[in-house]
């Protein structure tokens, strides 16, 4: 596994049984960059992305919208933190993504992506992220 990965439960519709859907690790913090190419991934596994809810003060290089693949995918802005990304595959499918900070490292990221993979899971991002050690990136001891 490697920066770049997207992992989603394998059924990623119907009930939720835990917090998260699927797991992210982004090359870096550059959204704008790094969107295109979790939408195409995405797209190809569950379907067309029309939205993207992410935490605008989280994120350098924020659009307004993409155009992937011949279609609009709207970018949206919530306080949700740095750890959190929501995807909209139409106007009623919401799936929730943890966001692997992109320094950490290969152990972290795997643990982190596999908690939040678990079906049993509970945990919000945030706690997966403290639980599996990764530091925040405002943490000085990073």
């Amino acid at each position: 596994m490697t920066p770049g990965t997207v992992l989603l439960r394998p059924q990623v519709t119907g009930v939720r049984h835990g917090v998260l859907d699927g797991a992210w690790w982004p090359l870096s913090r550059d959204i704008g960059a790094q969107l295109r190419g979790l939408v195409t991934a995405l797209a190809a596994r569950i379907g067309p992305i029309t939205r993207i809810g992410l935490d605008r003060d989280a994120w350098d290089g924020v659009p307004d919208h993409l155009f992937i693949d011949h279609r609009i995918v709207h970018v949206d802005w919530f306080p949700l933190g740095d750890d959190t990304l929501l995807i909209t595959r139409d106007d009623e499918n919401l799936l929730a993504l943890l966001v692997v900070p992109p320094h950490a490292t290969q152990p972290q990221a795997q643990q982190a992506m596999t908690q939040a993979l678990d079906l049993e899971n509970l945990a919000e991002a945030e706690q997966i992220l403290v639980d599996t050690g990764i530091p925040s990136e405002a943490d000085p001891s990073s």
